[in-house]
């Protein structure tokens, strides 16, 4: 069985990628699963989806936890260890990162000898916005398995995003195409993976506590009240500046959040809008100081109760 994860940030296009990989498998005549797994809907927070394919029935159910390749379409979030990017990657897995760097340097920071394979051509103007990242992740790993045939590629990306306009559906299948050629030195690497019994215990269970229903199910009934809904409370971690650190370049995290929430305290520091922050971390990921730590929302809540702070 094939087991393939895509991780990238909301509104890259994982979701989309997953199906057309999906689809594509499907038409080349693979059982198959695909999914994606995100939380709230959040532009810029990591998410990633997976996609299951095999010549029989396909059993196995939930996220994947032992990937025969890892599909990286933001290499941003190679830094963001609630990513979760290389859970279950051992020595027969292949990650696909799409990057500017070396493969050589990656195996290196990541302090690891696992085969790597960096997304060939040019995969988006500007870093913040990859606009065709998601088919051609979809399309690198199509030819990284080695099974998919460039005609049923094409087929997928027809029948995944038809609801686009004809320059947007052909510069997709262009991106799609010079990406497929691109890793043909690749074809194949990806090798089925074997079929996992069931275990009692694999699952990492999460206790969700219960909340008012004022907290859980709020109405907003009027127009432009956005700025009434909480999206903090859907934060999992907190973004903490550490003021020894920041040199109050408050325009580059600030500029780079998805949801305007940063801007300069009375010190000239990042401030953050925790009732909006949502938690995605780009903040973390861009900020050149490592001047911004990710802390688990219920942790920063106690040490704010233990303080005597908000909560």
């Amino acid at each position: 069985m094939y087991r393939i994860r895509f991780h990238g940030r909301g509104g890259q296009g994982m979701k989309t990628a997953s199906r057309a990989l999906g689809t594509a498998l499907f038409l080349e005549g693979y059982e198959v699963q695909d999914a994606p797994r995100y939380g709230a809907e959040r532009r810029g927070a990591p998410i990633f989806a997976y996609v299951r394919a095999d010549k029989r029935p396909i059993f196995e159910r939930g996220v994947i936890t032992r990937p025969n390749l890892v599909v990286v379409a933001d290499d941003t979030l190679m830094g963001v260890p609630a990513a979760g990017i290389m859970q279950g990657v051992d020595a027969h897995t292949v990650v696909l990162i799409a990057g500017g760097d070396e493969a050589d340097l990656w195996r290196q920071r990541l302090a690891t000898d696992v085969t790597i394979v960096m997304l060939p051509g040019p995969v988006s103007e500007t870093a913040a916005e990859r606009p065709h990242v998601g088919v051609a992740s979809a399309a690198a790993a199509a030819r990284l398995l080695g099974v998919v045939g460039r005609h049923r590629l094409i087929e997928a990306i027809d029948e995944e995003l038809a609801g686009l306009d004809k320059e947007a559906l052909a510069e997709n299948k262009v991106r799609a195409l010079d990406a497929f050629v691109a890793a043909g030195a690749f074809s194949g690497v990806v090798e089925e993976g074997p079929e996992f019994p069931a275990q009692a215990g694999d699952a990492d269970w999460i206790q969700l506590p219960t909340d008012p229903a004022d907290v859980a199910a709020p109405a907003i009934h009027a127009e432009r009240t956005s700025v009434q809904v909480r999206t903090g409370l859907w934060r999992t971690l907190r973004p903490v500046i550490d003021t020894g650190r920041c040199r109050k370049c408050v325009w580059v995290c600030g500029s780079l959040c998805p949801d305007g929430v940063i801007s300069p305290d009375g010190e000239g520091y990042a401030g953050i809008d925790f009732d909006h922050c949502k938690g995605c971390m780009v903040c973390l990921a861009q900020c050149p100081w490592h001047a911004i730590e990710a802390v688990p929302e219920r942790a920063a809540r106690d040490a704010e109760a233990r303080e005597g702070g908000p909560t």
